[in-house]
């Protein structure tokens, strides 16, 4: 059975791409594209008119993920475009991220789910302000695996030291934050260098090209591996001659594993009881696993509703105080007293915020007074009252049941990604002030 899962798991691997201005991304992610023969023949028809409108003479592989009108005219990657292709080998979603850092909220939306981040550098100019910023923000969402992409190597003449002394400065600094797996590969998106094909120019060069390694890098933790997370997204009570007592909770297994007998616990009520049974796609089973749909039935009959959650294994305690590092999406300030919805997987509760306790340079990871709270693209910490308590696991051991959003309950808008705990251990300086103690607004 553990195979099963495994093999499940890794089928798909989801990845995101980062880089500067000019560094070449929008063309590395369509020579991907193009050389692993996931473009279909009208979109490169599509691209070829558009190059040759624009006085190219050959295809600007660019213009497969550069979807916006004003990406196009300007030349640089806007919005979070999601790509969808296969290889023999593995099934891929691809999203593409911009790089500027007025769109750093874009970035932390596409990587928020992905296993691996490619971060893209131009060989002539190595590692920038905003490489550091890119692997500071896959570091914040907890990615597993970098891949740092030295591109544009025919323009620096294929040189070794030159890839050599990027790919030391960067594996340092994401040691640092504490990324772990960082591959660097040597590449030429407009030549085709290393991208799918090897490169006959740097036989110097002994690792896998960007394809290789994205097709062979292990994803997908174990899930036997995993305390059981299951948020109860509905529940199922039909009532019938043919069923009279059924009663399951619908709803998707976040994270581990569950089985038949295995004991969970109700939060937040704290309630307990055993599995008597799983159905999954209309059959019953004696096992599900993350991240499987599937419907729980309990042996006794509780008081559960969405947005409850079933854990089996070590629990997080409930509690209505929460820290949690952020990211600010919305052009709408954060600030203290503010009175804001909180969703975690399928519940929603009323919320204040009670300090926003410092902003992260995101260039330096210090940090900075919150005070004057959090503007978009901004990442800090912040501390939070909830009206219902909730049961969060720390950001750094369960990325599903450790994320949440700040919403405008006004208008519905989203307002903020918040992440349970702290951001990094190698943030420096503490400017913030302890907060005051404030009565409860729920």
């Amino acid at each position: 059975m553990s195979t099963t899962i495994e093999t499940t798991a890794t089928s798909l691997l989801r990845f995101a791409t980062a880089g500067s201005v000019d560094d070449g991304k929008s063309t590395l992610v369509g020579r991907l594209l193009h050389d692993s023969k996931s473009v279909l023949a009208d979109q490169l028809e599509a691209v070829e008119h558009a190059s040759r409108s624009r006085g190219q003479d050959a295809p600007d592989l660019a213009l497969l993920t550069d979807g916006l009108r004003a990406e196009r005219e300007q030349g640089i990657t806007i919005d979070v475009a999601y790509r969808y292709f296969a290889t023999p080998r593995r099934r891929f979603i691809l999203a593409d991220t911009p790089g500027h850092v007025q769109y750093t909220r874009n970035m932390v939306t596409g990587a928020s789910t992905a296993e691996l981040a490619v971060v893209l550098v131009d060989a002539r100019n190595g590692v920038v302000e905003q490489t550091r910023r890119h692997a500071a923000v896959a570091a914040l969402l907890r990615v597993p695996h970098v891949v740092l992409a030295v591109n544009k190597m025919d323009l620096v003449g294929y040189a070794e030291p030159v890839f050599a002394a990027i790919a030391a400065e960067f594996t340092a600094y994401a040691a640092s934050l504490g990324v772990e797996d960082v591959l660097a590969v040597p590449i030429s998106a407009l030549a085709g260098d290393n991208v799918v094909e090897p490169s006959a120019h740097m036989d110097w060069y002994g690792g896998p090209t960007l394809l290789e390694h994205l097709e062979t890098v292990p994803v997908g933790s174990d899930p036997s591996a995993e305390p059981a997370r299951f948020p109860v997204q509905y529940v199922i009570r039909p009532q019938t001659e043919e069923h009279p007592d059924y009663r399951g909770y619908a709803g998707q297994l976040a994270s581990g594993v569950l089985r038949v007998g295995d004991p969970v616990t109700v939060l937040p009520s704290g309630l307990t009881s055993t599995v008597a049974g799983i159905d999954a796609l209309g059959r019953e089973t004696d096992i599900a696993w993350a991240p499987q749909s599937v419907t729980v039935r309990l042996t006794d009959d509780l008081d559960i509703s969405r947005g409850d959650l079933l854990a089996a294994g070590p629990a997080p305690a409930p509690t209505k105080d929460i820290e949690a590092t952020v990211s600010h999406l919305n052009e709408r300030p954060l600030r203290a007293g503010d009175k804001v919805l909180l969703k975690h997987t399928t519940r929603t509760v009323r919320a204040l915020v009670k300090e926003v306790s410092y902003r992260i340079d995101i260039d330096t990871l210090e940090r900075r007074s919150g005070a004057e709270g959090l503007t978009v693209n901004d990442i800090g910490h912040v501390r939070l009252r909830t009206a219902e308590p909730l049961a969060l696991d720390t950001y750094s051991a369960n990325r599903r049941t450790g994320s949440f959003l700040l919403i405008d309950p006004a208008d519905g808008t989203t307002l903020t990604a918040g992440m349970a705990g702290e951001a990094f251990e190698t943030v420096r300086g503490d400017d913030a002030p302890d907060a005051p103690e404030e009565e409860d607004w729920v």
